[in-house]
């Protein structure tokens, strides 16, 4: 039997992609990706006043191509559109959005919201945490990809983020970060990575070599072989608080994962209450003055969520 096709549709952020993609391979199905952009002024209105028409996209050419998806797997607000205008046009079409898309639920089959959004309704699935494209297996089999630059067994990876409307990333608060793993970490004598994701500027890396010396192994630029590898090899995680998908993805290595809080520039409650949700799950801690390790259930929400869609798409 032939595997059902995917068209996958977010704004081309690293942390939808990441969701729409572990979503589409845990589901199974072959998949691909279009950006989607939205002409002016639909880019700043909210989509439950923005009208369900062409007109609103930049680009209308996989709309209108001959290529019909079994389904469609969206994330993120401009997404939203492109997603209701193919089930528009073929009611087939079997679709997942991915986050609250502030419009009516009912223009979607499934909708996958993170528990900490409260999001609630009949074809809603609530997922801890962010789903996204992370497995074990790709983890493990990146393991000896930065082997060799750690010498010790007990290994602590740091995963930056980057500014986004929450977090500024000053660089005090990030040299307050560097110095909690020279003091919790390094002078303890643990081996360091210092991985970056694809929102963290030039000048963070820069500062973090600068600060780190040779006390700790610096990558310079994104590599998700790097930033696997690092997630294999640690004993100990350190993740950024600005991004609820990274600490996700960390907690699929099981390990202990601390999380370097940093002041927020407006009201941080929904990352507030996603943190509280993964403490009581006994996955993160807060990056403090103490080393600890600690084991939990590792789990992974899209395979989870995954098992009930195919049930959906079945019927």
């Amino acid at each position: 039997m032939a595997k059902l096709k995917a068209l996958l549709l977010t704004e081309g952020m690293h942390g939808m992609i990441s969701q729409v993609e572990g979503m589409a391979k845990a589901l199974k199905v072959e998949y691909y990706h279009k950006i989607v952009g939205l002409n002016f002024p639909w880019t700043i209105i909210p989509p439950s006043v923005t009208p369900v028409s062409k007109i609103v996209l930049k680009d209308k050419s996989y709309l209108i191509n001959n290529e019909v998806p079994d389904l469609i797997i969206s994330c993120g607000r401009k997404s939203v559109i492109a997603s209701i205008l193919f089930k528009k046009k073929n009611p087939k079409i079997f679709t997942i959005h991915i986050q609250d898309p502030k419009v009516n639920s009912n223009n979607f089959d499934i909708i996958i919201s993170p528990e900490h959004d409260n999001l609630k309704g009949n074809n809603v699935i609530n997922s801890k945490g962010a789903i996204h494209y992370i497995t074990e297996l790709e983890i493990s089999n990146a393991k000896d990809y930065l082997s060799n630059k750690v010498k010790n067994q007990q290994i602590v990876s740091l995963i930056l983020g980057g500014p986004n409307k929450y977090y500024k990333f000053s660089n005090d608060q990030l040299i307050k970060i560097f110095d909690k793993i020279k003091f919790n970490f390094i002078s303890r004598g643990y081996s360091t990575l210092v991985v970056p994701s694809a929102r963290t500027p030039q000048k963070i890396i820069d500062l973090a070599i600068k600060e780190f010396k040779s006390d700790a192994h610096v990558i310079n630029s994104v590599n998700k072989q790097a930033y696997l590898s690092s997630l294999a090899l640690a004993t100990h995680i350190v993740v950024t608080c600005d991004s609820t998908s990274m600490i996700s993805e960390a907690a699929t290595s099981g390990k202990p994962v601390f999380v370097a809080h940093m002041k927020p520039k407006r009201n941080n409650y929904r990352f507030k209450k996603f943190f509280q949700l993964f403490k009581d799950m006994g996955v993160i801690r807060d990056l403090g003055e103490t080393v600890e390790s600690w084991k939990y259930n590792k789990f992974n929400e899209a395979e989870r969520i995954a098992i009930q869609i195919n049930k959906k798409i079945k019927n």
